[in-house]
């Protein structure tokens, strides 16, 4: 993925780990639930023992009525034969959960903030297709504001890696860190049209996804946690801005989240060569690249 790691994902760290195998996708309410109920008892630092266990779920087939509605609140075309570059993080997630809201992960659940995404495409996945998904968490980072968890997430098609990902998910604490500068503010790309986000897109992404974090579904539940309305979940605004400009089919993605979407909300999509934005005037919602898959 063009950050100094030899081979492909699902075969780093195997000697490391403990492999547990799954019959079934977790449920994520149940999860989301257990991680808040510990997170007051998480102490989180970059220099805590990091957790060794790697999820592996075989045989995912992907539900062709929540695709269909997944592919319809993001933007992408209905009924095409490969997956939205995106969606096999949806069919991630619930193992990601599962090893975020466990007692041996550092870093509390409620208040992580998911910061960026790097996508690796290598080829199509069909709709129909079944696949085994392998989560882990990579490292922990110090962070200016905390501490960043890396989780990394694989996907195979018979003996293929066919996509793999590695998210980032901050707990922001007091640090000492100084080791990281400031990043500069993005330069900003011209304007290709203006979005009107409807207030139910939360909910419709949450119903399609499964990701019904409160922030996003009502602003009753979001200003329980210091949101003034609810807020689209990042991996919408990415879906979004990546079934406007158009992906190939092995291609390398990389986003950053940097403030939250207000819902109801105007926003203006941006783009320029392979970079695009998600932005209000000068205010930067999403920023990411699309490129050619860069080969181990």
């Amino acid at each position: 993925m063009g950050d100094g790691h030899d081979g492909p994902l699902w075969h780093r760290h195997r000697e490391a780990a403990s492999v547990i195998v799954l019959d079934r996708a977790p449920s994520l309410g149940p999860l989301f639930a257990l991680g808040a109920l510990r997170s007051p008892f998480k102490h989180p630092a970059p220099d805590v023992d990091l957790p060794r266990t790697r999820l592996r779920l075989p045989r995912v087939r992907p539900d062709l009525a929540k695709l269909a509605a997944y592919e319809r609140v993001c933007g992408f075309g209905t009924g095409e034969d490969g997956l939205p570059i995106t969606y096999p993080h949806v069919l991630g997630f619930p193992l990601a959960m599962r090893l975020m809201s466990a007692r041996d992960f550092p870093l509390p659940l409620l208040g992580l903030v998911h910061t960026s995404i790097e996508i690796v495409r290598h080829a199509e996945l069909p709709g129909d297709g079944t696949y085994d998904m392998a989560v882990h968490v990579e490292r922990l980072s110090p962070h200016r504001r905390g501490t960043e968890a890396t989780v990394v997430t694989a996907v195979r098609a018979g003996e293929d890696v066919v996509w793999e990902s590695r998210s980032t998910y901050l707990a922001r604490h007091r640090t000492r860190h100084t080791g990281e500068t400031v990043r500069d503010e993005p330069g900003l790309l011209p304007v290709v049209g203006e979005w009107r986000i409807a207030g139910d897109v939360g909910r419709r992404y949450g119903a399609a996804s499964g990701d019904r974090n409160p922030i996003h579904l009502h602003p009753l539940t979001a200003r329980l946690f210091g949101f003034p309305r609810a807020i689209a979940h990042g991996m919408w605004t990415v879906a979004r801005c990546l079934a406007a400009h158009g992906v190939p089919t092995a291609a390398q993605v990389r986003a950053e989240f940097r403030a939250p979407v207000l819902l109801p909300g105007t926003v203006e999509y941006a783009a320029e060569g392979g970079r695009f934005q998600l932005r209000s005037g000068d205010r930067v919602y999403v920023e990411g690249s699309i490129g050619p898959r860069i080969a181990p």
